[in-house]
């Protein structure tokens, strides 16, 4: 049971990411057919043959709901499939699985999985833009009456990603022992990766292990040279079926296996930290494409810290548990390397641009398995592994892609 490889991703698009100060501000519809066209384009389609669209809800600037309604009516098509996923970064490789299920169950046939994340212009009778910057304050923890982290975590100084993932690696150092330049070497080789890479943010400005464990202390043990740069962005990708995915521009890629697991909102009420939902949603990914880690040509690791970058390597089965730090210290993660990671740079030095930002990852793997990464370019580029994280390690998705 499951995906068949009947779906294909055969275009993608994205805006180089920016700071917010100096990146145009675009209404998101204007967004989402801007990168829609720049991804139909890439793969050689037309926007006639788009039925299906995935996007988000919740920062979409001119609606709260009826999302897909609205951009389907904007973009002038009609729509048999739509849906809204809201699992941060983990959407878009949520988007993707989604997208290849509904092709694959004769729902549409060519889906568009679209992530808007530029400012839009704002006027003063725009009273929810308040409430969006008051919830970007406390980093996606609710705080309206109810929630269970407006009571039991922000009073008590949970506040954001940082304290969250700081608490995670701390408890990771207490069992298993932290080795600081060890996860500092994740920074290191995927800024060299940036450095190949035009379109990075810290493109042409490579680091060090000492300039990692010499950068401000955020939270402690998180330095940050090991944190993302916000940015703003967005990325756009279509899916098509199979038949159609051989006459499109570029060579499909196939999605072939896919797993997500959401454990909890807050490491507040997870179980144990240290085990992570991309533990059974990479079992059932590498389960239905009938493969295994050691099979994959690159990995396109979700990397919000180093943190989740080491744990996402151990619990999808890279490395064994509790020995992540010796995974760090033995193996190269540069697209020379024997163990290609983040080609692009990664969100460390890529840029994270919102809830597009996991985007990049599926993006980068779809231009290495389709030979257009440039001087980054892989030489076994047929399989990938790519991982998408929401939250604070709270909902994970996994997808299998392989070259057609």
């Amino acid at each position: 049971m499951g995906l068949q490889g009947k779906a294909a991703l055969v275009g993608v698009a994205q805006y180089k990411p920016e700071k917010y100060a100096t990146a145009p501000r675009m209404f998101h519809l204007e967004q989402v057919a801007d990168l829609t066209l720049q991804a139909l384009e890439d793969a050689g389609m037309e926007l006639s043959e788009v039925d299906g669209l995935i996007t988000s809800a919740p920062h979409f600037h001119e609606a709260s709901c009826f999302v897909p309604a609205m951009a389907g009516e904007y973009l002038g098509v009609r729509l048999n499939f739509a849906e809204v996923v809201d699992l941060g970064g983990a959407s878009s490789v949520a988007m993707v699985w989604r997208a290849a299920a509904a092709i694959e169950l004769g729902l549409c046939n060519t889906v568009v999985c679209v992530l808007p994340s530029r400012m839009a212009p704002i006027s003063e009778h725009d009273d929810h833009i308040k409430e969006v910057m008051k919830a970007s304050r406390f980093g996606g923890h609710s705080t309206r009456f109810g929630a269970p982290e407006a009571e039991m975590d922000l009073p008590y100084g949970h506040m954001a990603q940082n304290t969250g993932y700081a608490m995670i690696a701390q408890r990771y150092g207490a069992v298993y022992g932290y080795d600081a330049a060890a996860l500092a070497r994740i920074s290191v080789d995927q800024r060299f990766n940036a450095c190949h890479n035009p379109n990075a943010m810290f493109y042409g400005q490579p680091i060090t292990v000492d300039d990692v464990l010499n950068s401000r202390m955020v939270a402690e043990p998180l330095r940050v040279l090991e944190i993302v740069l916000p940015a703003a962005g967005g990325g756009a990708m279509i899916v098509t079926r199979a038949d159609r995915a051989k006459t499109t521009k570029h060579r499909p890629v196939s999605i072939v296996g896919c797993g997500e697991h959401v454990s909890s909102k807050s490491p507040t009420y997870m179980a144990d930290m240290l085990k992570t939902p991309i533990g059974p949603a990479s079992a059932k990914a590498f389960e239905m494409a009938g493969m295994r880690p050691s099979d994959m040509h690159m990995a396109q690791i979700y990397d919000c810290y180093t943190i989740t970058v080491m744990l996402s390597l151990e619990d999808a089965g890279f490395c064994e548990k509790g020995k992540g730090m010796d995974f760090l210290r033995n193996n190269d993660f540069t697209f020379k390397g024997n163990f290609p990671m983040n080609t692009h740079g990664g969100q460390l030095s890529f840029g994270q641009s919102g809830t597009a930002g996991g985007m990049s990852q599926v993006i980068e793997a779809v231009h290495q398995i389709q030979g257009r990464a440039g001087d980054r370019q892989l030489g076994r580029n047929d399989l990938a592994y790519v991982s998408g994280t929401g939250g604070v390690m709270s909902e994970q998705g996994a997808l299998i892609l392989r070259g057609a």
